[in-house]
């Protein structure tokens, strides 16, 4: 989630104060200008790899088409800037960011609606990453131009040493954690490892944010759709509930997480693993790079998360381009969009060892064996085309994570809180969120 920044409760407050004089004054019938060079807004640290890879593919975007594009790396108040922006009636055309402020911008009214018919390559996009940018009211409003998704990475050393199979069950899971917690797996002779490594602090939702990978494989989920763009809570159903109990078990009873994951989020959690005192970590690829260097890439691997009691879904996430109200260059936008989205923008976007803008491709005909010939990366795409799902794009996701991430950390941090009680609590508390964001099922 460190590459998923979403925002908080009090942006949306402030984004819809914007909205009344953003949606038609931030300049939506401004006079047409195809020459008008392009700004581009991604959020990324300036002067970082990330900004370069930008550059590369607007480099690239200008040499194929001939518009001009001015990138501008931003990463701290981002979104503040962006509101500010917006109040002096003069957006960037085109923002790169992730998928999961499609809900507020769209409330704001800061995006235009897309015309797939004018973006050709959109047929080419996977089917999740399509549907990730259309708002609750079913409209396109963004398009992905990179994705990730959750797989296992697993000590392959630890599994070879205790003539362990690779997990393809729950219960396979379950038990590779208590072998990698109980059988010293390091051969130290002491019992300091544990089986799997687990960011499960409340801060910014990450306890909700990494048990999403086991909720909905077990069938369950935090909300779920009613129809017309309206949800009702989920976490008191059968599978909700029977999903927490087995990840609380893991904890609980096996004594299979980390000591001290409650209060921890990714960057002590990364270490947890690198270090040799985990021996499994659901993540995604943008860890590669860095644990081959501290651990070895030799020393683990890369599987598929294994089939829950429903499926092996998990995680989706990724980086969205949105297209600005208010441009006087509108065939730019959809040019720049159509060629992001393209074969030959994402090959360009994969590019390079780090600092790629593609993580995972979302357009099918790309092969990322072509770009990236390390298995492990093409194990990732297929675990996104095959299983991943992204968050709902309601109107703003931070405080259904949150909430949730409360209740899951409550409830691993005290064995003794009982889970149907406090399910309970959080579905009312989700009930009120839903409501206040009028998307609420009657």
């Amino acid at each position: 989630m460190q590459r998923s920044r979403w925002i908080g409760a009090g942006f949306l407050a402030s984004a819809l104060v914007l909205t009344s004089c953003t949606s038609g004054s931030a300049g939506v019938d401004a006079k047409q200008n195809s020459k008008a060079p392009l700004e581009l807004w991604t959020r990324t640290t300036p002067g970082g790899p990330g900004e370069q890879g930008t550059l590369r593919l607007a480099k690239a975007f200008e040499k194929a088409t001939g518009f001009k594009v001015k990138v501008t790396a931003i990463f701290d108040d981002f979104e503040t800037k962006l509101q500010q922006r917006a109040a002096q009636k003069h957006l960037p055309d085109i923002v790169m960011n992730d998928v999961t402020q499609l809900g507020a911008m769209h409330s704001q009214g800061l995006l235009r609606e897309i015309d797939l018919g004018r973006i050709k390559n959109s047929k080419e996009l996977i089917g999740q990453g399509l549907d990730s940018g259309k708002s609750v009211d079913g409209k396109q409003y963004a398009l992905p131009y990179s994705a990730q998704a959750s797989a296992l990475l697993i000590r392959k050393d630890w599994r070879q040493k205790l003539k362990l199979a690779a997990p393809r069950s729950w219960d396979d899971f379950a038990a590779m954690a208590k072998a990698f917690t109980t059988r010293d797996p390091d051969g130290n002779g002491r019992p300091d490892t544990s089986g799997l490594a687990a960011p499960l602090s409340t801060k910014r939702g990450y306890a909700s944010w990494y048990f999403s990978n086991f909720l909905w494989a077990a069938g369950g989920d935090f909300i779920t759709e009613a129809g017309k763009g309206t949800y009702r809570p989920a976490m008191t159903g059968k599978a909700s509930v029977e999903a927490m109990q087995w990840f609380r078990d893991l904890g609980c009873k096996d004594k299979a997480v980390q000591p001290g994951s409650v209060t921890m989020d990714t960057p002590p959690t990364n270490e947890t693993f690198e270090a040799g005192k985990a021996g499994m970590y659901v993540v995604g690829p943008y860890m590669l790079p860095r644990f081959d260097e501290s651990l070895g890439k030799d020393k683990y691997e890369v599987v598929p998360m294994p089939k829950g009691p429903k499926d092996a879904t998990v995680l989706a996430e990724g980086g969205s381009v949105y297209l600005m109200a208010g441009s006087e260059n509108r065939v730019g936008q959809d040019a720049f969009a159509d060629f992001a989205v393209s074969d030959q923008g994402q090959k360009i976007g994969m590019a390079g060892d780090t600092g790629f803008v593609v993580q995972l491709p979302v357009n099918k005909t790309v092969n990322i064996s072509q770009v990236r010939p390390d298995p492990r990366w093409k194990t990732y795409s297929e675990v996104y085309r095959d299983s991943g799902r992204y968050a709902p794009s309601i109107p703003n996701w931070t405080p259904v994570r949150q909430a949730t991430a409360d209740t899951v950390n409550a409830l691993m941090a005290d064995c003794g809180l009982d889970i149907k009680a406090k399910l309970g609590e959080l579905d009312k508390q989700l009930a009120g969120i839903l409501k206040e964001q009028g998307i609420a099922a009657s």
